[in-house]
């Protein structure tokens, strides 16, 4: 049976009836929130606002297969991942979103999945916009740092070393899957396990607050390691060696051949896992922190005066005096919207 109410709602009815937190719902951080022009907000006393914005589109950032609850999810994850990647606590969001229809059980999931994250991370939704289009979703997310605390791509020095976290490359062997490319293909278990890195990813904001003080530069890793750490090199104004061999490769990718293996942990972009530098001494630190978050933090290269990024296979450890070291042409590219565009 058609729902005649659900289908004559208004655009303010939709957010009354699927975004708007009643006393007792969720996290309440802002001074102003839902409801007003504008929200209201203030960080604590001796904290600095972190503010970041990133838009979803549908065919470009997510495939029409997600469920609702995980692109909700993922919406929310990729702008508290920017946050991680400075250091930041979050506290609030807003949310403009473009829909092609009203259907109430779209909503329904991709309210719930966006919603319990922000729970999780104790960020509210204060306000947005609503509009009708193609699919698109986009948020802009607040946070809050301890003033000159804050993780910057600037600050990389000679010296530090190169730490990223978790396993990457298991989101782009999921859009390879679903591609059709690998062969052989993914075991059905193999797919889901991807998928759900691909499509449910895990900000590392205990990660990003836990760098402060330790970390010297960090970046969230959305458009390919290589690329984003470019990134850093550049606002740092420094360059840098990877060592291939020390690179931490996740189980389901471990089956697959090492060009597999090397193409979705370099170029692959969309774990929105942190890499990072520090100076050596803070190793014990960092493997602390690694202990204690159960989160695995893996060095994997080095920070050089000499402009460039350079890749090489050999011992980490004896670097840059391995004489088994061996240089690896580097073919890999990053993620670009707009490279090769008309």
């Amino acid at each position: 049976m058609v729902d005649n109410h659900r289908m004559s709602m208004g655009e303010f009815d939709l957010i009354e009836h699927f975004f708007w937190r009643q006393a007792g719902q969720g996290p309440r951080r802002a001074v102003v929130g839902n409801g007003d022009d504008c929200a209201l907000i203030a960080p604590a006393p001796g904290m600095q606002l972190a503010v970041s914005t990133d838009t979803m589109v549908e065919g470009r950032h997510f495939l029409s297969t997600v469920s609702p609850a995980r692109l909700g999810h993922k919406a929310l994850a990729v702008n508290l991942s920017d946050l991680a990647a400075c250091g930041a606590s979050p506290m609030a969001f807003t949310l403009a979103l473009t829909l092609p229809r009203v259907d109430e059980a779209w909503l329904c999931g991709f309210a719930k999945g966006l919603l319990d994250l922000a729970d999780e991370h104790n960020c509210e939704l204060i306000g947005g916009d609503t509009t009708a289009g193609p699919l698109s979703i986009g948020i802009t997310v607040m946070g809050e740092v301890p003033a000159r605390q804050a993780l910057l791509r600037s600050g990389a020095r000679p010296g530090d070393d190169i730490w990223v976290s978790g396993f990457p490359g298991l989101a782009r062997l999921a859009l390879e899957a679903f591609r059709g490319s690998l062969h052989p293909a993914l075991s059905g278990e193999a797919f889901e396990a991807t998928r759900l890195a691909m499509e449910r990813p895990d900000p590392r904001v205990a990660l990003g607050v836990g760098l402060r003080g330790l970390a010297s530069a960090a970046i969230d890793v959305s458009d390919g390691l290589l690329g984003d750490l470019a990134h850093i090199l550049k606002r740092s104004q420094v360059g840098a060696s990877l060592c291939l061999d020390a690179l931490p490769v996740g189980s389901w990718l471990a089956e697959r051949s090492a060009d597999e293996q090397l193409d979705c942990i370099l170029a692959g972009g969309d774990d929105y896992e942190l890499v990072f530098t520090a100076r050596p001494e803070q190793r014990a630190r960092i493997i602390e922190l690694s202990a204690s978050l159960g989160l695995v933090l893996s060095r994997i290269g080095h920070i050089e005066a000499e402009p460039g990024l350079r890749l090489w296979r050999g011992e980490l450890d004896v670097w840059p005096d391995d004489p088994e070291r061996s240089a690896v042409p580097n073919r890999w590219t990053s993620f670009d919207h707009f490279k090769g565009a008309a």
